[in-house]
């Protein structure tokens, strides 16, 4: 009987790189984004037999209570995913589901081959029953993560392979690529630029400086929420260039990045944020150097409120206040919805002895950014300084708490 479960399993193992062969054939995603499986790889590999072999599968057919019709129609939907037979599958699984919802390895391989046949909707639908009854499935959250991105559902397919991360959906490098893809690709959609560069950074790691992960950097650099497909052909060669130019910087080629800069900087019209880039990356290692370039960037743009920011942050790391208030009050006057420009006020405020004021931009940031240790600690010295040290000391307390598997310190808002 072991001998004869230990043949199923391999079986299910061997249907499954069948399976993803044929879904990487008939979907989109073993193409668009076909750069980062390495060149030996490309002309067979696609995302979901990647996001397949994380998985581990239970036993395809443990005996069960069930009627016997279940387990003919089960039978015959396995035999045609092996044959690669997908729209037969298919039709099988949901015949079979429908006799039994609780058939969790169902739900998996019906939703693994609609996601492979370009059904993503019905992919997710299907992932979903299958995370219901295997709720910290990896793979099954990474790939309806791909589902939502598919589909246009952007944050909750960011919270999904968020999440498939956290349980080691990328374990392994490959998959780790394809999935720091996409959270870079989403975190630019939904306006997070500078954790969309935090998480392009792992590329740097390589020698692949692809046009198509070039072009996305750009868009995160200049802090523009699109997806490479959405922008216009004759916009991507300003795009591609400041990607270029931020993939050098990090991986440390500093100089042809200066000068990949500077070729940026001379073009005519201004490229907007170009300067802000440069500064970003420089904050790091050359403050001062940085400062130049956001005061340059404000020469372009007078508005840009996260220039301003920046600008603000520098000093108040000094915890000069004083140089930093002006910075963060016009932050806010131009983008009043911006979470950083209201914590760079009230810490400024803050520290030129106006606690009161300070305490309310910083718990008008909390509200929007609860997760934000950087918020907590300017709190806890606000309430400090106004005297409420309950409040105090419940901030400190939350700061360790959020810190304690986290030895590194904050570096900007």
């Amino acid at each position: 009987m072991v001998r004869l479960i230990a043949r199923k399993r391999i079986s299910a193992w061997e249907a499954v790189w069948k399976m993803a062969a044929v879904g990487a054939a008939n979907t989109g995603m073993g193409t668009h984004c076909s750069w980062y499986y390495g060149k030996e790889a490309r002309p067979k590999l696609g995302p979901l037999i990647i996001i397949l072999i994380l998985a581990i599968l239970p036993g395809a057919f443990a005996a069960q209570a069930n009627p016997a019709s279940f387990s003919d129609v089960a039978s015959r939907a396995m035999a045609a995913r092996e044959a690669n037979d997908v729209s037969g599958a298919i039709e099988l699984y949901q015949q079979a589901l429908k006799l039994n919802a609780q058939w969790s390895d169902g739900w998996w391989f019906l939703g693994s081959l609609q996601y492979g046949s370009g059904a993503y909707d019905a992919a997710r639908d299907a992932l979903s029953h299958y995370l219901e009854l295997t709720p910290n499935a990896a793979p099954a959250l990474a790939m309806r993560g791909l589902c939502e991105f598919e589909t246009g559902k952007y944050q909750t397919s960011l919270q999904d392979i968020q999440r498939s991360f956290a349980l080691g959906a990328a374990n392994q490098p490959r998959n780790e690529k394809i999935l720091r893809y996409h959270e870079a690709l989403l975190f630019t959609r939904t306006g997070r630029f500078e954790d969309a560069l935090r998480s392009y950074a792992f590329f740097t790691r390589e020698e692949d400086s692809n046009p198509e992960l070039l072009l996305a950097l750009g868009l995160a650099g200049l802090r523009t929420p699109l997806l490479p497909k959405e922008l216009k052909a004759d916009q991507q060669e300003v795009y591609t260039s400041a990607g270029k130019a931020a993939f050098d910087f990090m991986k440390k080629d500093t100089e042809t990045a200066r000068v990949e800069f500077q070729r940026l900087f001379e073009r005519v019209p201004a490229v907007l944020n170009a300067h802000y880039l440069y500064g970003y990356l420089l904050y790091a290692t050359d403050p001062d150097q940085a400062v130049v370039e956001f005061k340059k960037e404000l020469e372009v743009a007078p508005s840009n409120a996260m220039a301003e920011v920046m600008l603000a942050w520098i000093p108040l790391m000094k915890n000069d206040g004083a140089e930093a208030l002006p910075y963060a009050r016009k932050a806010v006057a131009d983008d009043p919805a911006l979470p950083s420009a209201q914590l760079v006020l009230g810490r400024a405020l803050t520290e030129t002895d106006d606690s009161k004021g300070g305490i309310e931009y910083l718990e008008k940031t909390m509200l929007v950014q609860p997760d934000n240790l950087e918020v907590h600690l300017a709190l806890a010295k606000a309430y400090s300084k106004a005297g409420r040290k309950e409040d105090a000391r419940r901030e400190r307390l939350l700061c360790l708490e959020m810190t304690k598997n986290d030895t590194a310190p904050a570096t900007h808002p």
